[in-house]
């Protein structure tokens, strides 16, 4: 059987300098400040400065299920795009590319989430009773935090 693989985007505008939102991006530990608390999410080892072949290291509890995550720079474009790609985690496929775009005196921020879920048909019934709002709901925390921290 072959894998379901969802795509999920996410896009939002801030005020600031494509070159200062790019850099905060591009700095593993500000992942901690725009991840929701529920998440528990801890960076354990991260390479300064992020670049291509990077891999970052992270814990995080996932509905009091304790995960370790893995991701590695497989693509980077500064100051306009990088993707990284999930190497260990809950996730059987998960690339997130990260794009930024000088617009309208600030910055659009996009981001395509590419994933897909292990154990076939019951993978496919978790996404759709629950990964995709999972998702939907830390991005929605990211929208937030970064509103915040950009105006």
């Amino acid at each position: 059987m072959a894998d379901t693989t969802y795509t999920l985007t996410f896009s939002q505008q801030v005020p600031r300098g494509l070159q200062e939102v790019f850099a905060f991006f591009s700095r593993a530990e500000n992942l901690e400040a725009i991840t929701p608390s529920w998440l528990h999410f801890k960076t354990l080892a991260v390479t300064e400065p992020i670049r291509l072949g990077t891999r970052i290291s992270y814990s995080l509890r996932l509905h009091g299920i304790p995960l370790h995550w893995t991701s590695e720079i497989v693509e980077w474009d500064p100051p306009h795009r990088f993707v990284d790609l999930q190497l260990r985690g809950p996730y059987k496929r998960w690339r997130h590319e990260h794009r930024f775009e000088a617009r309208d005196g600030g910055t659009l921020i996009m981001d395509t989430v590419n994933l897909s879920l292990p154990f076939g048909v019951l993978g496919q019934l978790a996404y759709k009773i629950r990964v995709r709002s999972d998702v939907h709901e830390i991005f929605a925390f990211r929208e937030k935090k970064i509103r915040a921290l950009f105006g």
